[in-house]
């Protein structure tokens, strides 16, 4: 077992959403590959409110649970995994907003994006988050998986990958165990 740990965050909250339906096969890829710990957080159950924490976030000076049992799970992770769907061509605001809860807790940490949608495959939301991940000093990995016309791959509730997607699932994994590693001493230093 994989001493690096590998937080898949679930970026929607809205109701109806199909997040969770790819998170749960991401999820079983990884814990298949071997190469991490797996842990997740649905932005639904974190229930963040906007901004409510009255210091700026590098101070670290958390006031509010939830604030602190989020940034326990960032802090944890060696990688980190979001699964976001595009809206508007850009980020979810609840996504945006939970990045922008926390700063230390992302950085030197590899991450990537599973994006899904309709034709665009939610490429345009992952496209968005690299402003935000820069502020952060979180560091996007090139492989990522993305999910055109997602809806017609997911049948009784499961979602059914397609070669291509587990293919890309494989290599994204493969890219995070290998930067994971090298980039720790950068946090713990």
């Amino acid at each position: 077992m994989s001493e690096l740990n590998l937080l898949v965050v679930i970026g929607s909250t809205r109701p109806g959403r199909i997040g969770p339906t790819v998170a749960e096969w991401f999820v079983d890829a990884a814990k298949a590959h071997g190469g991490f710990q797996v842990t997740v957080a649905d932005l639904a159950e974190e229930n963040l409110p906007l901004l409510d924490e009255p210091h700026h976030p590098r101070m670290r000076n958390y006031q509010n649970d939830h604030t602190k049992r989020w940034s326990e799970k960032v802090d944890a992770a060696d990688a980190i995994v979001f699964v976001i769907p595009e809206y508007n061509y850009g980020l979810g605001a609840a996504f945006k907003n939970a990045l922008d809860y926390l700063h230390h807790e992302w950085n030197y940490k590899p991450a990537s994006v599973v994006s899904y949608g309709g034709v665009s495959a939610g490429t345009r939301s992952a496209m968005a988050l690299t402003g935000a991940a820069y502020a952060l000093r979180l560091f996007l990995v090139p492989a990522a998986v993305n999910i055109p016309f997602v809806h017609s791959l997911v049948q009784d509730g499961q979602f059914q990958p397609n070669e291509i997607t587990t293919a890309a699932a494989t290599a994204m994994l493969d890219e995070l165990a290998r930067v994971a590693p090298a980039m720790r001493p950068l946090r713990n230093g």
